[in-house]
């Protein structure tokens, strides 16, 4: 499947420092230095399933791991980065049905969308961008082998996984048995089904029903499941004991729990590290489909919302926070934006060398994006001065701030 165009980023003079994460599993800031002999860090972030428009919960995530993936380049590492699309699952056929447009056409429709709004936000590209219905080869060679591990039973014709397979199931979330239990049923878990050794237990191959798409398989015609899809995808391009493993906070139970379970069976490691993004409300509540209470960023690229100021906003939050999005703060982002513009249009300003190391370091412990913007803040208030024309001693202020909000924070002013 086709990514979206990366965009141009300036190098900086300035290497940044080694990178932390707070990781989900350890609940500690961990380094995430890569291990490869080549220094190419690995990273995998779960994508879309393109039922609708993305929305700015789903651009805080990936807002969120492209200041990862740049504050790793900038710290002299290369990044393999691989993203999946759920162009096949329940939600999309139920919205497919629901509006009477074939599925194909709606997941291609909103791909493209989202393609669009990841370009409009300056979001580096991944690796590799791959199908759920591209990757049926790959997971179904990697249920064989949980075949093989003796991991793998029937429900009629669907086909299980056993978590009790894995001796370090939960070890990810941290959760008891009866919280898993009360999550699982609300993110796409079937605890109740009959036949069933263990109502955590997940579907890796979902048997062919009338009116739904199906492929081939040594197991019949079905079409994968959820957990299984990123595991294939993510073994595959990033191999075992990649470095981190990203996605929303309510991806950590049962997806990545479960994904990470496939592979432990199968024989090798998985990440080495989780880390998770906070949820975004609107209107009280977190944004969602079914409450109705979406914001998105198509719609704000529509209305003439300068792109930037949508990515200030996210950037002015911590990746991992829960937080409202409200009018409010966009448009005092559009005003900051112009501010910044006309605080570089200047060409000199304040000293620009020690913001530079600053914002690199607050990036490099575990993105902490509202802390620098907070410093580009302080060389804005002091380059314009009380009277918007301060005349300050470095010539090359502005060129280097302006790299630096590019290559570091994804702000192209």
């Amino acid at each position: 499947m086709r990514a979206w165009t990366t965009p141009d980023v300036p190098s900086l003079a300035v290497r940044g420092p080694e990178v932390a994460l707070h990781d989900t599993a350890s609940g500690a800031l961990t380094p995430v230095v890569p291990q490869d002999p080549d220094n190419t860090a690995r990273l995998y972030v779960c994508g879309i399933t393109p039922y609708d428009a993305t929305h700015i919960g789903h651009a805080a995530t990936y807002v969120g791991f492209d200041l990862l993936n740049r504050a790793w380049r900038n710290a002299g590492h290369s990044v393999v980065y691989a993203q999946n699309v759920t162009d096949v699952d329940d939600p999309l056929l139920e919205r497919a049905d629901k509006v009477g447009v074939d599925w194909v056409e709606l997941a291609e429709r909103e791909t493209e969308l989202f393609r669009e709004d990841m370009e409009a936000l300056r979001v580096l590209a991944p690796t590799y961008y791959t199908g759920a219905v591209e990757s049926i080869p790959l997971v179904i060679a990697l249920i064989e082998r949980l075949q093989a591990a003796g991991a793998v039973y029937r429900v009629d014709d669907d086909l299980y996984f056993s978590v009790t397979a894995d001796p370090d199931f939960g070890a990810e979330s941290n959760l008891t048995r009866e919280q898993m239990l009360e999550i699982f049923p609300n993110r796409g878990g079937d605890p109740e089904r009959a036949g069933k050794k263990d109502p955590l237990d997940c579907v890796l191959w979902r048997a062919e029903r009338p009116g739904e798409p199906s492929w081939p398989s040594p197991f019949g015609p079905g079409r994968p499941g959820w957990h299984i899809e990123c595991a294939a995808i993510a073994l595959e391009h990033l191999g075992g004991s990649f470095d981190v493993q990203g996605g929303g906070s309510d991806l950590v139970f049962p997806h990545h729990e479960m994904s990470a379970g496939h592979v432990h069976v199968a024989g090798d490691a998985f990440a080495r590290v989780y880390a998770h993004a906070g949820m975004v409300a609107y209107d009280g509540e977190k944004m969602s489909k079914s409450k109705g209470n979406l914001v998105f960023v198509s719609a704000l690229r529509n209305s003439e919302i300068d792109p930037m100021a949508i990515r200030l906003v996210l950037l002015r939050h911590h990746y991992r926070s829960d937080w409202e999005w409200t009018d409010a703060q966009l448009f005092d982002a559009v005003d900051t934006v112009g501010q910044w513009r006309r605080a570089l249009s200047l060409g000199r300003g304040a000293p620009a060398g020690p913001v530079v190391e600053d914002v690199l370091e607050v990036l490099a412990a575990d993105l902490d994006a509202p802390a620098a913007v907070e410093l580009v803040q302080g060389w804005v208030d002091a380059t314009l001065g009380s009277d918007g024309l301060a005349d300050t001693s470095d010539p090359t202020a502005a060129a280097t701030i302006r790299d630096l909000l590019d290559a570091a924070l994804g702000l192209r002013l």
